[in-house]
């Protein structure tokens, strides 16, 4: 079981949500980076890192029989605030093309740096498949 929370009068937020409810087995990742299975970076923009660790994310999640609608809650840890910013219609785009319509709930925080080098973003998820 699913239900996005929402408060009365508050209005809808686009692109997540403030609240799930979930109940099932839960499904965790790892902070995914924008590589390869093989561990390369095939792009060094923020966009297509990003596109990455969607596709990274469903293969993970897909492992315990998870898909993309069971997705409710992600912590996005980017190094750069602008170029993100700069950059939200693709990544809504490329959020709508490997997800769908899936609005779980998010937190986006800039970071002064991550571990590998040349990541430029690293998200965690968490998924709750139904019983």
């Amino acid at each position: 079981m699913r239900e996005i929370l929402l408060p009365e009068g508050w209005p809808r937020p686009k692109g997540y949500s403030n609240g799930i409810m979930a109940t099932g087995r839960m499904v965790f990742t790892a902070g995914l980076v924008g590589w390869n299975e093989e561990e390369k970076f095939e792009h060094e923009d923020l966009v297509g890192q990003f596109r990455q660790i969607l596709e990274s994310t469903k293969a993970v999640l897909a492992e315990a029989g998870a898909e993309p609608e069971h997705i409710v809650r992600m912590t996005w840890y980017i190094t750069d605030k602008a170029e993100y910013l700069a950059n939200l219609s693709e990544i809504g785009a490329a959020w709508r093309d490997v997800m769908g319509r899936v609005f779980p709930c998010m937190a986006c925080v800039q970071v002064a740096a991550l571990i590998e080098d040349a990541a430029k973003i690293e998200i965690e998820t968490t998924a709750v498949i139904p019983d």
